[in-house]
């Protein structure tokens, strides 16, 4: 098969992307594909050169402009099979704000929030708690992301210098896990563990530090599957295809808070998705081939 893997892009996940890209291209590979690679900080004319040349492209971009919607637009105009969520999905799933709202309508459980700016940023009970999540609507990788768990400490207010508005949040204390959903099925669960006394933010998602079990070992049996059943339901409600990762907390009395899902995981050697369904027996050489059936026949 002729593969366009598309990688880095022009959003702050850029770096993750090309490493993500870099690592699918390699398994294609190795599994006896022709593969073609573009970077869409290019633009996004020189997909048309490619529009005769692949069978089906794999959009491994993280972040604005590669799960936003954008870029699957631009896919679909050119009349491309590709890999993942397509258009109005992406959109609806890159904005925090719709998906609890396609998960109060699930009755699943999901954080008490509000969107602020800086003077109501300042006002809000959220906040007052003292222990709260202040992270942009619309992105990823807990880039811009602010977690507060002690009263003495405060987010910084000059992200609204950047971001006019921004979703304030309860925080969740407790265990988190994150279900990855490949074709409508779940994969196995992964419990993730930052290093002691900090959070699953930016630096720990790639540093190494952070343990990722799979299988967890501080996880029942009982929750993880209903953990893997939440993730299916909001996979298929917010119409997704193919693939997703949805991000958990179990509270101290086992209730499971949905924090948000992804419509395009990260895939380099560190990423959750893929030492997922290593644990499900499937080879990142073995993923890659199912991402290009599965993108071929949408």
């Amino acid at each position: 098969m002729k593969v366009l893997v598309l990688l880095g892009g022009d959003s702050p996940e850029r770096e993750v992307s090309l490493r993500s890209g870099e690592a699918v291209s390699d398994a294609l590979r190795a599994g006896g594909h022709e593969v073609y690679e573009y970077d869409p900080k290019h633009g996004y004319d020189g997909l048309s050169e490619f529009k005769n040349k692949v069978d089906v492209v794999l959009p491994i971009i993280h972040g604005v402009n590669g799960e936003d919607g954008v870029l699957q637009k631009e896919l679909e105009a050119r009349g491309f099979k590709f890999l993942g969520a397509d258009s109005v999905s992406s959109a609806l799933c890159f904005d925090k704000t719709a998906i609890k709202q396609i998960l109060n309508k699930l009755s699943i459980l999901t954080p008490r929030s509000e969107i602020v700016d800086k003077d109501s940023f300042s006002s809000s009970s959220i906040k007052a708690s003292g222990r709260y999540v202040l992270k942009p609507i619309k992105g990823g990788s807990t880039i811009d992301a602010s977690i507060v768990n002690d009263s003495t400490d405060d987010a910084d207010a000059k992200i609204f210098d950047r971001y006019p508005t921004m979703l304030l949040e309860e925080l969740i204390v407790g265990n988190e896990i994150t279900v990855p959903v490949l074709d409508g099925k779940a994969l196995p669960v992964i419990e993730i563990i930052p290093p002691t006394g900090e959070d699953f933010d930016y630096e720990n998602k790639y540093n190494g530090e952070t343990q990722e079990l799979c299988p967890p070992v501080n996880v029942s049996q009982k929750l993880q599957a209903e953990a893997q059943q939440i993730a299916e339901r909001l996979h298929a409600a917010a119409g997704i295809r193919h693939l997703s990762r949805t991000d958990i907390i179990i509270d101290k009395d086992d209730k499971l808070w949905v924090l948000e899902i992804n419509t395009m995981p990260g895939m380099t050697s560190q990423s959750l998705f893929p030492k997922s369904a290593k644990v499900a027996g499937i080879s990142m050489t073995e993923l890659v081939e199912r991402f290009s059936r599965m993108a071929i026949k949408s």
